[in-house]
């Protein structure tokens, strides 16, 4: 059975773009579902190799449900986080998702994660791939 993973972003999309590209790159198997928060975000991650995407807070909430993985910046989790463009719903999805979480610790969105270094996007998405392997063998 293919693992869902949903990877969550808004604005331009272009982190979660980053993030299929480096899934996909890594032969992390899976349905990589882009999720954003608009059209553009989710646009942007298909052309990035998502296999499907939706847009919005109802397929959010939706899929976030179906996901066994869900991949996005902390941010995801907060309410008007990325400008506003994370509701309540949006977050409270994420949050009482079963789904795994890997959420990647940009110091953008209010929130300031102690024990994680001043890692640069290229080093901590280097990581992802291997946390997000782990989180599917954990869902199994």
């Amino acid at each position: 059975m293919k693992r869902t993973i949903a990877v969550i972003d808004g604005k331009g999309g272009g982190l979660g773009r980053a993030v299929v590209e480096s899934l996909l790159k890594a032969g992390v198997e899976g349905q990589i579902l882009a999720l954003g928060t608009n059209a553009i975000a989710t646009a942007n991650m298909l052309k990035g190799g998502a296999h499907d995407g939706a847009s919005g807070e109802n397929a959010i909430r939706h899929m976030c449900k179906k996901a066994d993985v869900i991949v996005g910046a902390i941010g995801i989790l907060t309410a008007d986080a990325m400008m506003g463009e994370i509701t309540e719903v949006m977050a409270k999805a994420v949050a009482d998702s079963a789904a795994q979480k890997v959420l990647i610790p940009l110091q953008r969105c209010g929130i300031t994660v102690a024990g994680v270094g001043e890692l640069t996007l290229k080093e901590i998405l280097s990581q992802v791939p291997e946390l997000v392997k782990q989180a599917l063998a954990e869902a199994e």
